[in-house]
């Protein structure tokens, strides 16, 4: 402060009677304060900009993402240190990213929301530092990360060290991998090396018309190879949603899709070393479902909706589906049983007759390793005539790729139930955490068909020289049919050799698959001692 011409200093400072210290403390306190809303109000023709874009601010998101008033902001005040580029006369705090720690339903979570209103959002050394050190405190903490993402990249001026920014990132997310859940959120472009950061999370949101991901954007696209694309076209969300599968939800406001994140968080552990958080049980063990009886026809090439047999299976028919637009001849779901959590697993008949392909592959066995990695017991759900034929799945590799949805249930640990409700045939069979890869109780409805394939297929190949010599095929194949099933299809030839262990009314699954939860809720394996295996990725 000054006194006339002349500085004076703290310890120069009149003070109040009586008051020690108080003015020159409460002066600072109210600057501090000051200058605090000045960062978090933000500049108000930037602000205007994102709202015009038809986007809310990063603090706007995290207001509506977290419980209120549980928001501790870290490294508020942090600003690059870059001289040249015409960085020096632009250095705002919080670097383009906000970065702290609340609570969702009161669990602890860490977040970091990027700030397109400065520099775009871009990414530089003192902004990486930022999300490195909140990843840091969320593996040390044990606690869910969640990354809103609203980037233009890597910052031009600061070249390399932007890149080693993201490295930092890739290699802090990997680390956390199957330690804490992983949830990151796209709310604006999400380009380059950025597009790594969602991949490598364990789901990704993204809001239509506002969200784009990719590695080379419309320019560079039409540049080297011809192609004109818009943004939406090359990484909007229903790209990501429905055709590449990078996207786990997709929404069509920012506000929905920020409650759904409050509802997966309420579904998962904080970390792998704690179980997923229960609700008082709701009494499934005696809960007969006669529903279930009328949901799926006896018929096995008749379809139906596996979605509503999972709403019978679950407490109050209530699920959150995992790449509901992608690979939809699978469903997996996370809901709850009598209150605990559980990750459901089930063939579509609805869509390609539920057949198993390599897109179906990769959804089911990312699922499979998730809940296995988090302590969520397993509920697989079988109704599969098999892998889709043909040439172009098995150029792309089809075989590899079912060798992943394989791979996983075979190294799951923890409790698993396979309820084989109308048909399991061949590999596909097997693959559906079968006896033989390790499930821990299998139950089947009274008319499951387990089998290498259909009866008329296994008779077309089985007896074809007596076929093509009979001067009656129909009626020599419809007898043959019916012997094949009789003594190799009937309900109870799995049953009978140990690979099923119970026929069950299907009225009844509810229940069965409550009482077995129940039976392995204390379930102890542990891994080969390994340093990992080699997943066929």
């Amino acid at each position: 402060m000054r006194d006339g011409g002349r500085t004076m200093s703290i310890a120069d400072t009149p003070l109040d009677a009586g008051q020690p210290l108080r003015r020159p403390v409460q002066l600072a306190r109210e600057r501090a304060g000051r200058l605090r809303l000045r960062i978090a109000e933000g500049h108000s023709d930037a602000v205007a900009r994102q709202h015009a874009l038809g986007k809310l601010t990063a603090r706007e998101r995290l207001d509506l993402l977290l419980d209120a008033g549980s928001f501790t902001e870290i490294d508020m005040y942090r600003k690059h240190q870059v001289r040249g580029m015409k960085m020096a006369e632009n250095a705002p705090h919080t670097d383009g990213v906000v970065t702290g720690s609340g609570t969702i339903e009161g669990r602890r979570v860490f977040v970091y929301a990027q700030d397109f209103t400065i520099f775009g959002g871009s990414l530089g050394a003192a902004h990486a530092a930022k999300i490195h050190k909140v990843l840091d405190l969320a593996i040390a903490a044990g606690a869910p990360v969640i990354a809103l993402n609203d980037s233009g990249g890597a910052r031009i001026q600061e070249g390399v060290m932007a890149l080693d920014g993201y490295g930092g990132i890739f290699r802090r997310q990997v680390e956390a991998s199957g330690v804490i859940p992983q949830i990151s959120v796209v709310l604006g472009p999400c380009a380059g090396g950025a597009a790594y950061s969602p991949a490598l999370a364990d789901f990704t949101f993204m809001v239509r018309d506002i969200a784009q991901m990719y590695l080379t954007g419309p320019d560079v696209v039409a540049a080297v190879t011809g192609e004109h694309v818009s943004h939406a076209e090359l990484g909007g969300a229903d790209v990501h949603g429905g055709r590449s599968g990078v996207a786990t939800f997709v929404y069509d406001d920012e506000e929905s899709c920020l409650a759904d994140i409050r509802y997966l968080v309420s579904l998962l552990p904080a970390n792998n070393l704690e179980p997923a958080p229960a609700l008082p049980a709701r009494g499934a063990a005696f809960d007969r479902r006669p529903a279930l009886t009328e949901i799926v026809p006896t018929e096995p090439n008749q379809p139906y909706d596996m979605r509503s047999v999972i709403a019978e299976l679950l407490d109050d028919g209530d699920f959150l589906e995992v790449h509901e637009l992608w690979a939809q001849n699978v469903v997996c779901v996370l809901g709850r049983i009598d209150g605990e959590v559980v990750g459901v697993v089930g063939n579509q008949p609805m869509v390609l007759a539920g057949v198993l392909d390599i897109e179906a592959s990769q959804k089911a066995a990312r699922f499979v390793r998730f809940c296995d990695a988090f302590n969520i017991p397993l509920v697989t759900l079988v109704d599969v005539p098999g892998f889709l034929p043909g040439t172009g799945q098995e150029y792309a590799g089809v075989i590899r790729h079912g060798a992943k949805l394989l791979y996983a249930y075979c190294e799951a640990t923890v409790p698993r139930i396979q309820v084989i409700v109308r048909k399991a045939y061949g590999g596909a069979y097997i693959v559906m955490d079968s006896r033989s890869v390790g499930t821990d109780l299998s139950l089947a409805w009274p008319a499951n068909e387990i089998a290498v394939m259909g009866a008329e297929g296994a008779v077309n190949v089985l007896f074809r020289k007596e076929l093509a010599a009979s001067t009656s095929p129909g009626d020599l194949r419809t007898e043959l049919i019916k012997q094949y099933t009789e003594e190799l299809m009937h309900p109870h030839y799995a049953a009978e050799r140990g690979l099923v262990d119970d026929v069950i009314d299907p009225a009844d699954t509810r229940i069965a698959v409550a009482k077995g939860l129940d039976m392995l809720r204390t379930k102890r394996k542990d891994p080969p001692r390994r340093k990992h295996g080699n997943a066929p990725l």
